[in-house]
């Protein structure tokens, strides 16, 4: 099992739903964040002050799936949600050693 945590744009969300749903994620969490890479923010102009704008607001979703399918979900990502400019996001993989449903006690791929 391997846990993606995706950070993207806050209106790329929907479309990143989707794929999760195309490609068999039964289950996923969402956080607001603000943070920046190396696109740095940008500067702005309000009542005649110029002022800096670095941490912008981004999205992170969380998810743990089946090994077989993190490449269909990282292909479909990087095809699907990319504008080509900075900003875009990250997909950040980790091993899962383990999960256990609380409920019925199910471990593994089967309490996914």
């Amino acid at each position: 099992m391997k846990k993606l945590e995706i950070i993207i744009k806050p209106e790329k969300l929907e479309d990143l739903k989707g794929i999760l749903d195309s490609c068999g994620a039964h289950g996923l969490m969402i956080s607001n964040i603000m943070g920046y890479g190396t696109q740095k923010g940008y500067t702005q102009m309000y009542r005649g002050t110029k002022y800096t704008v670095n941490l912008l607001p981004k999205v992170k979703v969380e998810t743990v799936v089946a090994e077989d399918i993190v490449e269909a979900i990282i292909s479909k990502v990087t095809e699907q949600i990319t504008t080509g400019n900075y900003g875009d996001g990250k997909i950040f993989l980790y091993d899962v050693q383990d999960a256990v449903r609380i409920r019925t006690g199910e471990r593994g791929n089967e309490a996914l």
